[in-house]
């Protein structure tokens, strides 16, 4: 990434660090600063700073009063991930819809657990028919829908406006319409941003609402769930199964009660990742930094008021 910039633009003095030990020395002389995260303390010492460019979609790490009114531009990744986190958060669903985990843990017995899978309480069916509702419908959102149309699903959506691309989805409501629209969820996927609005979006009563059977899906972040209230939900039996990418705390403690939890399949956040994960992350920085120098606005903006 660094290198294409440096091919691009040979008189600008490009820096890759590979870790944070040599950022303080660098900030000062920082015009435009592309990673993950800058601390308050670090948006101080970097007086010549104009541009933060974040490598991930999600920048609820740069939400602080001492970026927001420093007048400096955020940009991010939006976009980028969808394909991926879409076919991941299919692949979880598919996964739990047959039963892939049990096949897997009988594989590593070498045993051939055909009766003990038909037997489950959580039998094998098909995602075919089947009622989803994605919770979030940005480029994740509407990626997810289009792969699970193709599998014959009926897709419900729910944003902040209640409005989008009527093509993908067979409804879109707003998200003030979130409880109204659970409890019809065969399949619920939590793709939303994270912000102040969404933090424990799916709490014990949210679970509450869901039809005895559904299942959960969460590739979004660990805050927008309430995981106490998801455990308790799969130990009652109130959802057949549930699948997590992501959890409230990464790396996911070794004393966690999760890692117990009867009918849940965790991932370790690795529904962003792809072998065209980087081409990707400098195909659209070379773009931003096209703009920048010509003077053009720069499209993947945050908006600080929203959070995302």
């Amino acid at each position: 990434m660094a290198e294409a910039v440096r091919q691009r633009w040979p008189g600008m003095r490009v820096v890759h660090l590979p870790d944070y030990e040599r950022l303080a020395g660098e900030l000062p002389d920082t015009d435009i600063f592309i990673g993950y995260s800058l601390r308050a303390k670090q948006i101080n010492n970097a007086k010549k700073l104009k541009w933060v460019h974040s490598t991930a979609s999600g920048v609820a790490q740069l939400m602080y009063p001492e970026l927001r009114d420093s007048g400096i531009v955020v940009t991010n990744t939006r976009g980028i991930f969808s394909v991926p986190m879409a076919e991941h958060a299919l692949g979880l669903m598919l996964a739990l819809a047959r039963n892939f985990p049990d096949s897997v843990r009988h594989q590593d017995e070498r045993h051939w657990g055909q009766q003990e899978i038909w037997d489950r309480p959580q039998r094998l069916t098909e995602l075919n028919g089947m009622l989803l509702l994605i919770v979030g419908f940005g480029s994740i959102g509407q990626e997810l829908a289009k792969r699970a149309k193709a599998f014959g699903m009926r897709v419900c959506a729910v944003n902040r406006s209640g409005r989008g691309e009527v093509s993908m989805a067979d409804k879109i409501v707003p998200s003030s319409q979130l409880p109204q629209v659970l409890p019809d969820a065969d399949y619920v996927v939590v793709a939303a941003p994270e912000t102040a609005d969404t933090k424990q979006l799916i709490g014990g009563r949210e679970l509450a609402r869901m039809k005895e059977g559904a299942r959960l899906v969460n590739v979004s972040r660990g805050s927008l769930l309430d995981e106490d209230a998801l455990v308790k939900a799969l130990e009652t039996g109130k959802l057949r199964g549930a699948a997590l990418d992501v959890t409230s705390t990464e790396p996911l403690p070794a004393e966690s009660p999760l890692w117990k939890t009867p009918n849940l399949f965790i991932t370790p956040h690795t529904s962003a990742v792809s072998d065209r994960l980087w081409p990707r992350q400098t195909e659209l920085l070379l773009q931003l930094l096209e703009r920048w120098f010509s003077g053009q606005e720069l499209f993947n903006r945050v908006n600080f008021k929203k959070g995302y």
